[in-house]
């Protein structure tokens, strides 16, 4: 313990703070703009501000020893810099700021979506941390569009420092000054990045009638795929009352250093009710914007918002029905009937991606509260990482805290299947999930509707891991996916959303392209989503094409909401990633091909390897694109130890030197490498294989186990399938996947699913080798360790070969029992020479006995092998 005072004792500094900003403008006080997310379009350095201390203040200069990291966090922690230096300390500098940058001066082309953070050390001791974020919408705030929000609501009300329930709020325009604690802001926004997982970053900053800034808050929020809103509550003051003078004030709501919206509110004599006027930076003049547009709709309305959704009509029918019983029970009860049990408002959403589930959601929590189920009707989405701790102990209090925040309405758990681990992970605190929320619906505090959703297969296997889950459930919902007739609607009404009018060529282009993908989907199907991605990217490329004309500003209103045929055309054409032309490397396929040719017999494979290698050259030579005319995913069948990977590598050698592939490597794994414990984790895994193998190959060895269903239930394998035969679709040509295994069991792989086959257009069958070949083998392995057999004993392994060769299966080992056999051989010779005192001329031989030896032991293995039975 003195040891460790004396340590500190001798510390020359006190940690003040660790600060992010990219922004390189001064502020009053020696400040910077901090913030923790940044746009990836309009950031070029991001700075780290490391302040402490100086406790040798006024007594002596010192010389302090800075370093500064930064790291990513991406499929594991990856430093980006670390910068390393020393700095003069003064003793007249009471606070020491050092401030270090990294990236580069062109905005955009460095950092990349992510988390980060810096880390800083001082005198070799770590004294703070501060994660940042990156983001990227594809592009960049404008005055006009804010790709990530939209300003919904604000509201301003009153109340003490540890805020106001929502139900207890009242919202005034005007405070009473000898009554107002802390003024709140209640801002809600429209999430429009809405395709994928974000980080929010809001800045509430008040302002005195002299724009001298009285107090600011930050709020930083998770904003998950999906979630339509984003609200939050900051608030200023005191809990001392009288702390606001009488006189004007405002707000401002910042975001990424844009201003979003402001507004101005009066603290006075007395509180007047009411919502103040809002300033939009775009508006020239201000408005009140007023949330929540079904509180005043009554049940018949909600009922008919329902049905004007469009298709879904089989879970419209299904939800009046649920509806109409519960107010049939509502009746009775009225009429003094008694119900064993309370009305069951839990439901259970099957369908795929972007087919309404979580609009109906927000449906149903309005129906519930309309018909006095629940208290508020909103809905709380939550996924797996909400709901789940990382040790023991953190996952209880996650669950009841979701539980709480959406208690009075819907508790939303979507692709609640990876909940359900196999059964044998000893670490499945996804399973004390599932105990929570069974408690939660049988006998909970009510007031709270839980809706699953995911996958059909999927939600069987999670609604099958508790016997008492299924039971809880009494409304299952089949959200099948939109035809193609209903999907173009959905565009229709993209289109009015997004005020923009399409040309009957576009609005035509873009059925021919809803129905391609409907024909061609599978179950990652985005269905409504998919649409809305398209309408969006029309939007995208209607905006560059007037912002490129001589004079954008000149255009009419017409020409700024119309999308031609060309805008839609552009999407497919921005899919199409251009080719690296690279040159034959004739050296490199020369080679390539020499080593090919020095394997021992597959003639045959030879023969298949260099026609194709004559094809490609042939193509290439007259121009014709060999990668949209092949898919080039090649099976290998064949035992073990036929050579099927030493040729898997040569075929990616061949494909780089032919230039059709960029890097020629490859990454080779199996079943344990593509398939998770659980369903949804097997599609990233496998993901990350395919994205570590573009520009090579990927071999999958016994693939033909990714479709055998496991012992402990869930079709995992197939879920890496699934995955694969998008990424081949939709890299075609980054990269090609070989897959091996026995001949039947390739077979029966092959048929396992209908994309398979069509996929994989060049097969190589490996032969077993036959007893010379083997012989052959053996003596290259040999005289790569400088050593030859003896003529009787080459005789010796030669009919041995041809007596395992005849009563060889289909676990016959071929090559691998050669090395085997060789290896075994020269461990007998060394046994051998050992006994001797003198070298001899002839230690480079493999005697007769040293090979008999090991086949002699090999056959008692074969043949005296224990039985199951009774000994004599």
């Amino acid at each position: 313990m003195e040891e460790r005072l004396q340590k500190d004792q001798v510390k020359h500094f006190k940690f003040k703070e660790l600060k992010v900003y990219c922004s390189t403008e001064w502020l009053a006080d020696n400040k910077k703009k901090y913030r923790q997310v940044f746009d990836r379009y309009e950031t070029a350095f991001v700075y780290a501000e490391l302040s402490f201390y100086n406790k040798l203040f006024d007594l002596d200069s010192w010389e302090a020893e800075i370093m500064l990291k930064c790291f990513s966090i991406h499929r594991g922690k990856k430093e980006m810099c670390s910068l390393q230096f020393s700095r003069k300390i003064h003793k007249s500098d009471n606070i020491i700021y050092i401030r270090e940058g990294w990236g580069n001066k062109k905005e955009g082309s460095f950092w990349k979506k992510g988390t980060y953070y810096w880390e800083a050390w001082i005198e070799g001791n770590k004294v703070g941390t501060k994660y940042f974020y990156i983001e990227d919408t594809g592009q960049s705030i404008d005055p006009t569009y804010n790709p990530y929000l939209e300003v919904q609501s604000l509201k301003l009300y009153e109340g003490p420092y540890d805020d106001v329930s929502e139900d207890d709020r009242k919202y005034f325009m005007v405070f009473g000054e000898d009554e107002t604690r802390y003024i709140y802001v209640d801002a809600i926004f429209k999430n429009v990045h809405f395709q994928s997982n974000w980080e929010c970053e809001i800045f509430v900053k008040f302002f005195n009638g002299a724009k001298e800034l009285k107090g600011q808050v930050v709020r930083l929020v998770h904003v998950k795929k999906d979630e339509e809103d984003v609200r939050i509550t900051a608030g200023w003051g005191s809990n001392i009352k009288n702390s606001w003078k009488g006189g004007t004030y405002s707000v401002e709501i910042v975001f990424m250093d844009h201003l979003l919206a402001s507004v101005q509110f009066e603290v006075d004599e007395e509180f007047v009710e009411g919502n103040p006027n809002i300033s939009l930076p775009n508006q020239a003049s201000p408005l009140i914007l007023l949330p929540d547009e079904h509180a005043n709709l009554t049940f018949e309305e909600v009922m008919t918002k329902l049905d004007n959704l469009i298709g879904l009509e089989n879970v419209k029918t299904q939800i009046r029905n649920h509806a109409q019983y519960i107010q049939f029970l509502q009746l009775r009860k009225e009429r003094g009937f008694e119900e064993k049990e309370e009305v069951n408002v839990h439901s259970v959403f099957i369908g795929n991606p972007g087919t309404g589930k979580t609009t109906v959601a927000q449906m149903m929590g309005l129906l519930y509260k309309k018909m006095g189920l629940l208290s508020k009707g909103h809905i709380h989405n939550v996924d797996r990482v909400d709901l789940i701790g990382e040790y023991i102990g953190q996952t209880a209090p996650k669950v009841r805290e979701a539980l709480e925040k959406a208690r009075g309405g819907v508790l939303f758990i979507d692709e609640a299947y990876s909940l359900a681990r196999s059964n044998d992970d000893s670490k499945d605190f996804g399973r004390e999930v599932i105990e929570l929320l069974v408690k939660e619906m049988s006998n909970g505090p009510g007031d709270l509707a839980i809706i699953v959703a995911g996958y059909p297969k999927e939600m069987k296997y999670f609604l099958d891991s508790n016997p008492g889950l299924k039971s809880r459930f009494k409304v299952n919902l089949e959200f099948g996916d939109y035809l193609p007739q209903e999907l173009s609607k959905i565009a229709d009404y993209a289109c009015q959303e997004k005020k923009v009018i399409l040309t009957p060529e576009a609005k035509l282009k873009i059925d021919e392209m809803i129905t391609e993908a409907y024909r061609n989907r599978d179950r990652t199907f985005g269905n409504a989503r998919y649409v809305h991605d398209i309408i969006e990217k029309a939007k995208l490329n209607l905006a560059l094409r007037i912002m490129a004309q001589e004079d954008p500003y000149q255009v009419s209103d017409n020409d700024l909401e119309v999308i031609h045929l060309g805008d839609v055309e552009k999407i497919q054409s921005d899919k199409i990633k251009p080719r690296p032309l690279i040159p034959v490397d004739e050296q490199l396929l020369e080679t390539s091909l020499k080593e090919l040719e020095h394997l021992i017999g597959m003639e045959n494979i030879k023969n298949e390897i260099h026609e194709l290698v004559n094809i490609v050259k042939y193509y290439r030579n007259t121009g014709k694109d060999v990668l949209n005319s092949f898919y080039l995913h090649t099976v290998f069948i064949g035992n073990p130890g036929t050579g099927k990977t030493t040729v898997a590598r040569i075929l990616a050698k061949i494909y780089k030197a032919l230039g059709i592939l960029e890097r020629g490597h490859m990454i080779e794994t199996d079943r344990q490498g593509l398939v998770a414990g659980f369903v949804g984790q097997t599609a990233i895994k496998t993901a990350e294989k395919i994205e570590d193998s573009l520009g090579g190959v990927l071999f999958i060895d016994e693939a033909y186990s990714l479709t055998m269903r496991s012992s402990m239930g869930g079709d995992f394998g197939n879920e890496a399938i699934q995955t694969i035969l998008k990424r081949m679709e939709d890299h075609r040509g980054e990269f090609f996947v070989f897959v091996a295994g026995y001949p039947e069991n390739m077979e029966a792989f092959l048929k396992a699913n209908p994309g398979l086959k069509s996929r994989f257009d060049k097969i190589l069958k490996f032969d077993d080798y036959p007893p010379d070949q083997l012989i052959q083998i053996s003596e290259g392995m040999l005289a790569e360790h400088q050593l030859e057999l003896a003529i009787n004993a080459r005789n010796y392994l030669f009919e041995y070969f041809k007596h395992i060769y005849n009563r060889r299966d289909k676990y016959f080992g071929n090559a691998r029992t050669a090395r085997s056999m060789v290896l075994e051989s020269i461990r007998q010779q060394n046994l051998r020479l050992s006994s001797r005192k003198r070298a001899s001329k002839n230690d480079h031989i493999i005697s007769l006995d040293d090979v008999k030896k090991i086949t002699h032991k090999d056959e008692e293995q074969i043949f005296n092998k224990k039985r199951i039975g009774y000994s004599k």
